[in-house]
Parts: C-alpha cells; structure tokens; sequence
C-alpha cells in the first residue's frame, strides 16, 4: 500500500480521469465533495482514484425484448451490479471491461468490434469511498443484436454468485423483474449509470 503522505499529488491531478482539489495539507479530496464521507480511504484499498472499466451488454429476444447481463455480487447477496472492475496499472479501462467481463460471467467478446465507449470517465457513487480514496469508471457497452437464445453466461469462481439476463425494455422493468424473481435490488453504485444508460 502506498504511504498517502508520500505520493506526488500534483502529479496525480495533473492525469486523473476526473479533476479532484487538493486539501490545505495537500492531501486529496474526493471530487463528490460529500461531508459524510469517512476520513480517509474508507473501505478501499487505494488512495486518490482507482479507475475502472463497466461492462453494460444488451440483447434482444426473438421478440424484440432487450436483456442486460448482471450479476450478484458474492460478497453481497442480493446486490446486482454490471460486469467489471478495476482497471490494472497501466490497462485501458475498456480493455479492463472486456477482461473483467469474462473473468466474471465467462462470456468473451472483443474490443475493437463491440465494445462502443458512452460518455466521459464518471465518479462511482461507491458506498466504499472515502475522502481520500475513490472509484472512476469508463461505461462500456456492447449490443450483441437479436439471439433467439440468449448467449450462454456463468458465474466464474471467486466473482459472482450468479449471473442473469434480465429484461430491461425500461430501467422500472429492469428493478421489478430483480425484485420478483431474485429478492434483489440494483447496486447503488450502478443505479445511476444504468438507469440513465437504458433510456438513451
């Protein structure tokens, strides 16, 4: 672990995927600004932004209904989220998307002919976060087209404790479908950035 009091912040601002300020002590400051925040990295394990790369993959059915790979979380049952996760030094945040996509589900796909960025790097409403440690992700989607069966996914050892495609004509389906049928809920890191994925 890195000695928080040791590392170059100017440094660091100066290529952080999103702009953060730096305190009176030069220490850094989560850019959400939120004064509930716990000193510190809270329960990460990094200092400053970790970036990652999300994975939000459609198809359709032979009825034209659209489906969206999630999966619950181990660590937290009933906790549905997207594939991916953090991005390896130096790793492109999409090709960190592609990687965790099939470490987590088993599904392999390919960067330079599905995966379509969406937008600027965003903050992660983590409920993990800090004030001194934070999560940044890049929203990667890919649109498989129409299956008349839906591709084959598994939840890979150590990751997630299962994996479904979940109709999601609407982000409102998308929750009640989770609820009726896995007693789940959407993880609120994720809640945003899909919901606002769904309706563009």
């Amino acid at each position: 672990m890195e000695d928080l009091y040791k590392i170059n912040w100017r440094a660091r601002q100066a290529t952080a995927a999103v702009p953060f300020e730096l305190d009176d002590d030069g220490l850094p400051v989560n850019p959400s600004n939120d004064p509930t925040l716990p000193e510190g990295r809270g329960g990460l394990r990094h200092w400053g932004e970790q970036m990652c790369g999300d994975a939000f993959v459609t198809v359709r059915n032979a009825f034209g209904g659209r489906h969206l790979l999630l999966g619950e979380r181990s660590d937290s049952p009933g906790c549905w989220v997207l594939p991916g996760g953090k991005a390896d030094p130096g790793e492109d945040p999409v090709d960190a998307a592609v990687r965790e996509l099939e470490e987590e589900t088993g599904l392999t796909l390919f960067r330079s002919r599905d995966a379509h960025v969406v937008g600027a790097p965003q903050l992660v409403p983590d409920p993990r976060a800090g004030r001194r440690a934070w999560m940044v992700t890049v929203l990667v989607t890919f649109d498989l087209g129409e299956f008349d069966d839906l591709p084959t996914v598994a939840p890979q050892p150590g990751e997630f404790e299962r994996v479904a495609w979940v109709p999601a004509d609407t982000y409102d389906q998308l929750v009640q479908y989770l609820a009726d049928n896995y007693g789940g809920k959407i993880g609120v890191a994720h809640q945003q950035m899909i919901a606002e994925a769904l309706s563009a």
